[in-house]
């Protein structure tokens, strides 16, 4: 494979990992459809090894994640109708509000949520702090096996 479409694949990976910290897009199959890409190009044994270790670091992440998140908020007694509102809410302000209303919307959807489930201010807020903390372990957790992932790739880029 040139040089100049490794940068490529490696530009697309870059905006995997932004994407899915952010959020804004599904960071590890951004990254699993350019590293499939290099695979393909690249081919031998030492690519489709790469390629592997990839999935299953993409894949263990995502179940992982909700797993880990699922728990936390089964502990919280915060249930996963509390989320989707606070996502949706979260939808409509960020075309409210350009930049900052997705977080504020999030946060907010979460607390009138709760506050209108529980009647009590202080326990929606406890519930939407646990949301939010799922919600950034989901994030780390994530961005830990993407960065599996393109940990994988430049190994197999100094070994091909």
């Amino acid at each position: 494979m040139s040089g100049i479409l490794e940068v490529v694949v490696g530009l697309v990976m870059l905006v995997g990992l932004v994407g899915g910290t952010t959020q804004i897009i599904p960071g590890g199959l951004v990254i699993l459809a350019a590293l499939l890409v290099w695979t393909i190009m690249t081919g031998g044994a030492v690519a489709w090894a790469v390629f592997v270790v990839a999935v299953v670091a993409v894949a263990a992440s995502a179940v992982v994640k909700y797993l880990v998140a699922g728990r936390h908020m089964t502990r919280a007694q915060v249930p996963g109708s509390t989320v989707v509102v606070g996502a949706v809410a979260g939808i409509v302000l960020f075309f409210v509000i350009p930049v900052v209303g997705l977080f504020v919307g999030f946060v907010g959807g979460i607390f009138l949520c709760e506050l209108s489930r529980r009647r009590d201010a202080a326990l929606a807020w406890s519930a939407t702090k646990a949301a939010l903390t799922a919600t950034a372990l989901t994030v780390l957790i994530e961005l830990a096996g993407s960065l599996v992932a393109v940990g994988a790739w430049v190994v197999g880029l100094i070994a091909t």
